[in-house]
C-alpha cells in the first residue's frame, strides 16, 4: 500500500519561505512522477509543481515558477517543495501525489490531478499580508 505523508506547512508572512516534505512508503523513487497540488475552499485543486523521479525533470505552474522548487531524495523517499517569496495567494492546503507505477504521464498532463493515483492528506500553508 502506498502512503504519502506531507509535513512542513505553517504560517508565514508575505515574502517568507517554507519547505514542504512528503515522505512515501510503498513507492519507489526510481521511476514514475510525483507532484504538488494545492487547494483552497471552493476552488478546484491546482497543480503547482511536478517531477519525473528518474531524470529529475521538473515542471511548474506559471503562478509559482521562479519561486517554488520541487526536488526529491531517493534514499529517503521524500519529495520536497521549497517555497520562497510567498504571497497571500499561496495560502492553501498542499497535497503531494504520485502516479501509478508503470504509468507514464506526459509533461502536459502532469498538472492533471486525474493522472495521480496516490494522494497524501495535505498540509496547510497560510501566508499573511
Amino acid at each position: 500500500e502506498v502512503q504519502l505523508v506531507e509535513s512542513g506547512g505553517g504560517s508565514v508572512e508575505t515574502g517568507g519561505s517554507l519547505r514542504l516534505s512528503c515522505t512515501a512508503s510503498g513507492y519507489s523513487f526510481t521511476s514514475g512522477s510525483m507532484g504538488w497540488f494545492r487547494q483552497t475552499p471552493g476552488k478546484a485543486r491546482e497543480g503547482v509543481a511536478a517531477i519525473y523521479l528518474a531524470g529529475g525533470e521538473d515542471y511548474y505552474s506559471h503562478s509559482v515558477k521562479g519561486r517554488f522548487t520541487i526536488s526529491h531524495d531517493v534514499a529517503k523517499r521524500t519529495l520536497f517543495l521549497q517555497m520562497n517569496t510567498l504571497k497571500p495567494e499561496d495560502s492553501a492546503t498542499y497535497y503531494c501525489a504520485a502516479v501509478r507505477k508503470g504509468q507514464y504521464v506526459s509533461g502536459a498532463s502532469l498538472f492533471d490531478d486525474d493522472q495521480y493515483a496516490h494522494w497524501g492528506r495535505g498540509t496547510t500553508v497560510t501566508v499573511s499580508s
